[in-house]
């Protein structure tokens, strides 16, 4: 059973006719930015304008300088559900989701126990429709335990339901392995995501340069991405395997990856929000919080990155979300667990990038939504008539300050704690229920 008609045929109940009123209406798969109603009946999108004849709405928003604009689609996001619920929990981490406008997400294979078997994928499917508010989508894992050495039943796990395969932050260090899995993912049309890093330049924990020199940490040069990324492209040529390269972090990377794309090789990119606004200068005295994999690396770096999202290079961008308790971050910096509690900071990150680069409001709304779901090949990220009524509304002119103590998520370590951000989801509506509201 499809994800979305597995939560719909738990959450039918729930669900009422809601209309949207004088709201802009931003939906880049049908090409609509202008001001009108939308109504939603049974979960589904109804029609956009004037109400249909006979049509009831039992709740009225006015959405009057707002904007409605499909759900988020986040690709990728760690529920640390099952095996780390300490951490965070299906429950807590879609309510947090939907907090930040985000209606369907997909979660890598590195779970405890790892998904690597289709057991676990319909496990985890089910906890999400009967406990979260936001659509689970998963990642299988490309080889058995994330290894790197024997292959996963790829195909196996996608007839679960996985939406594409990846090792996640372990790497595939046998070339030939690689190679096989390519070609076995490519014989069943399945995408592989790829974190590309040669993990022999990666014994580090900060961007190779002056900041980790001074700090004395140990580095992570840019070679060590643009490396992998360069053998991977070889082999994606050599079998025309569709790939997906995530969380690029350096200038050279997205070089790589216009060539590709130039070339016709069938591959897209991703970029983390907060990729977008730090730098290996943020890490200041040691801010465990700003220790991620990829590292922060230099301003000449995050300018080539949103370079990228402009031009399309770069796709999506995501959250990559790691909701870490307090402990994690409270050793030596070397010694903390990487990663960002950021699903709630996401869209406003993401609209930054109208003042810094000059884009529309629809080409950020773009690289959230439809293209996302386009490279999941999951039915999201769109406002057409007949979908399920998966909405945004966020009012685009509204600061606020990001207040870690009042996450949803069970993650509060975030290096924006503080920061003064544009842009505040203020409903979201899930397959026709209202899962979220500010109000």
């Amino acid at each position: 059973m499809p994800e979305s008609q597995l939560f719909n045929q738990v959450h039918q109940s729930e669900t009422y006719n809601i209309s949207i009123i004088n709201g802009r209406i931003i939906d880049p798969e049908n090409n609509i930015d202008r001001v009108m109603d939308l109504h939603i009946q049974e979960g589904k999108i109804l029609a956009l304008g004037d109400a249909p004849e006979g049509f009831s709405a039992q709740k009225t928003i006015d959405a009057a300088n707002r904007v409605v604009c499909p759900g988020l689609v986040d690709m990728r996001v760690r529920l640390r559900e099952p095996g780390h619920e300490t951490k965070g929990t299906i429950a807590s981490e879609t309510r947090a989701a939907a907090a930040g406008g985000v209606t369907a997400l997909c979660c890598p294979p590195d779970t405890d126990p790892i998904i690597d078997n289709a057991a676990l994928v319909k496990l985890i499917r089910l906890k999400a429709a009967t406990e979260g508010v936001a659509k689970v989508y998963t990642l299988s894992a490309l080889t058995q335990q994330l290894q790197g050495e024997k292959l996963s039943e790829m195909r196996e796990l996608k007839d679960a339901g996985c939406v594409g395969t990846t090792n996640a932050l372990q790497p595939v260090k046998s070339t030939l392995v690689m190679r096989r899995a390519l070609e076995y993912a490519a014989s069943h049309n399945i995408t592989v995501f790829i974190h590309a890093f040669d993990p022999w330049l990666s014994n580090g924990c900060a961007h190779e340069g002056v900041v980790s020199t001074r700090l004395g940490l140990a580095g992570i040069p840019d070679s060590a991405e643009t490396i992998a990324i360069a053998r991977d492209l070889q082999l994606i040529e050599l079998i025309g395997a569709k790939a997906h390269f995530c969380q690029l972090s350096s200038a050279g990377s997205i070089q790589l990856i216009r060539q590709a794309q130039e070339s016709g090789l069938p591959v897209s990119a991703d970029v983390t929000a907060h990729h977008l606004h730090l730098t290996e200068m943020d890490i200041g005295f040691f801010d465990s919080n700003c220790h991620v994999i990829p590292p922060l690396r230099t301003q000449r770096d995050l300018d080539a990155l949103r370079q990228g999202v402009s031009s399309g290079i770069l796709s999506c961008v995501v959250s990559d979300h790691q909701p870490h308790d307090s402990d994690a971050k409270l050793a030596p910096f070397a010694e903390t667990e990487p990663g960002i509690s950021s699903i709630e900071t996401l869209l406003p990150l993401a609209l930054k990038l109208m003042d810094s680069h000059n884009m529309t409001l629809s080409e950020i709304i773009a690289r959230l939504t439809i293209q996302p779901a386009q490279i999941l090949n999951i039915p999201e990220g769109t406002l057409g008539i007949g979908k399920d009524a998966d909405v945004c509304i966020f009012d685009p002119e509204s600061y606020w300050r990001v207040e870690k103590e009042k996450f949803l998520s069970k993650g509060k370590n975030t290096p924006f704690h503080g920061w003064e951000l544009k842009g505040q989801v203020e409903f979201t509506i899930k397959a026709g229920e209202l899962v979220y509201s500010r109000q």
